[in-house]
């Protein structure tokens, strides 16, 4: 079986404009194919000199008067590089019988794979007391996610801690750190995956977990840390998961079981109708008293659910505009009773919890050609909306552009649009610092990290040489990784500045490349 790296598009600039870099190509081979050959055999084994013959040469150079150099001039070192492997764009190459796609390691800072299980087709990162804006190897990583069992009493919530994160490549620029030279000697050791659980009754659509602002710690473990699960029973569970991080962290901690194995609070607004929307927000740290929890159905109702100082309200009057399931949801990060929804009937809406209509106040009637999966908005400028359809289409919203309700007017145009993946948009999600960078995930099998900041090179685009008929790569995008098969959901670690951490049914990656 032959190899061929996975698709690598990797900036080759520092500049605040960097331009793309496609690496050569060159196949690689399964080492199985070289056994198939056999042994070495030199076709001119006998025409070798013996020891001895080298020193009567040296012993009659003397007699004729004549240098070995002479005769043999001295072989030169050639300054040509090995050739690069092969690089899988998708959409303009397709793998050959026996072909497999292999990871080029030289484009990532870290990269590793975990199996499971079960498929945890959701997830969220918890934020860990470990520090911000970690650079040192080897890292650790908390994780919260829900299986998708075989039947629904074998479901669980897991809350991962991933530790032995080593680096995939020495870094000889920033060896400068003591801990550089002890990691460089576990390059190839493999990450560890540890968990604890509680039992789940039917598998979990999606997980989210209760928000941290930055640079606070994790509540004390008498306090709750929450994480919400929408059930394909049609419940929304909100689970305390708070003593299971501690059992992962303190070697003999007992678990009390009537704290974590019973929901904190089970919302049952939505009767039997499943979903998948779901989004936290917090207007006061990480007290339960200021927590506010969105969920929607596939009967396009959005419900909220507020903490109290006695508990939680969830509040029985629905908000309805939307006309077919809603598919996600996106709190404000400037406005806190404001928040976006999308869905299968093609719109994105911004509505107002304050509005006694219950009704949006404003939106995008067709912001795809098919349904709208997944949201993102921008946490730095805060109007900027990213979403992604399932025709695959990458769109970029201004949403101080949206019109209002009511307004018949036409809707806005994108302020950027994509068309690179060929599945639909499983996941998309900004960076939690760079307002210009996002990730995304398709069901086409590809992670992709885009910079809006890349301008594109006119020069470039005009001079080539792809194959009419072959999509063009975007300047904006960065990187694709691949390897992964029916991925749903990738974000990016918020103490680990440009981690990358997705899922699909065959696991989780972790990795980290040299172009973010």
């Amino acid at each position: 079986m032959s190899k061929r790296s996975a698709t690598e598009i990797v900036t080759a600039s520092t500049d605040e404009h960097p331009q793309k870099r496609l690496p050569g190509a060159a196949g690689k081979r399964d080492a199985a194919a070289n056994d198939e050959m056999g042994e070495f055999e030199d076709a001119w084994e006998d025409e070798i000199e013996s020891d001895e013959d080298v020193v009567d040469a040296e012993a009659a150079e003397g007699e004729d008067g004549m240098e070995i150099d002479e005769v043999l001039p001295a072989i030169e070192e050639s300054d040509e590089q090995p050739a690069a492997p092969d690089v899988f764009i998708p959409g303009k190459h397709t793998l050959g019988k026996d072909e497999v796609l292999e990871a080029d390691d030289s484009v990532y800072i870290m990269r590793h794979s975990m199996n499971v299980n079960w498929p945890c087709l959701s997830f969220d990162i918890l934020r860990d007391n470990l520090g911000d804006e970690r650079q040192r190897y080897p890292a650790t990583a908390y994780m919260v996610a829900g299986t998708q069992a075989d039947t629904a009493k074998n479901n669980e919530v897991l809350v991962y801690k991933l530790t032995s994160l080593h680096r995939t490549q020495k870094d000889g620029e920033d060896s400068d750190e003591e801990d550089d030279d002890d990691d460089a000697e576990n390059l190839d050791e493999d990450a560890v995956l540890e968990y604890r659980s509680i039992p789940h009754l039917g598998g979990v659509n999606r997980v989210r977990s209760q928000p941290l602002p930055p640079s606070q710690p994790l509540p004390p473990v008498s306090q709750p840390y929450y994480t919400a699960t929408w059930s394909e029973t049609g419940k929304v569970h909100i689970w305390d998961i708070r003593p299971l991080i501690e059992a992962l962290d303190v070697p003999g901690y007992s678990i009390d079981k009537t704290r974590t194995h019973t929901p904190a609070f089970t919302i049952n607004s939505h009767g039997r109708a499943e979903g998948f929307a779901m989004d936290w927000a917090s207007s006061g740290g990480a007290h339960a008293s200021s927590l506010r929890l969105l969920t929607g159905d596939v009967h396009a109702n959005i419900y909220l659910t507020t903490t109290t100082p006695t508990g939680f309200n969830a509040l029985s009057q629905p908000f309805v505009s939307h006309t077919s399931s809603v598919e996600d949801l996106q709190w404000s990060p400037s406005e806190p009773t404001v928040f976006a929804s999308c869905s299968a009937d093609q719109s994105v809406r911004v509505w107002d919890v304050r509005s006694k209509a219950r009704r949006n106040v404003a939106g995008i009637d067709q912001a795809h050609s098919s349904d709208v999966n997944v949201i993102s908005w921008n946490k730095s400028t805060s109007y900027l909306l990213l979403s992604g359809g399932d025709e695959g289409g990458i769109k970029v919203w201004d949403l101080r552009n949206v019109k209002k309700s009511g307004d018949s007017s036409p809707d806005p145009t994108p302020v950027a649009s994509f068309n690179w993946h060929s599945g639909p948009i499983t996941s998309i999600e900004w960076h939690p610092t760079e307002d210009s960078i996002f990730a995304a995930s398709g069901a086409d099998d590809q992670v992709t990290l885009w910079d809006l900041a890349v301008e594109p090179d006119d020069d470039e685009m005009a001079t080539s040489d792809v194959p009419a008929g072959v999509q063009q790569v975007p300047p904006q995008l960065l990187f694709v990784h691949q390897g992964q098969k029916d991925i749903k959901e990738v974000h990016w670690h918020p103490q680990i500045p440009g981690a990358v951490i997705s899922t699909a049914l065959d696991g989780f990656n972790i990795f980290k490349t040299i172009s973010v």
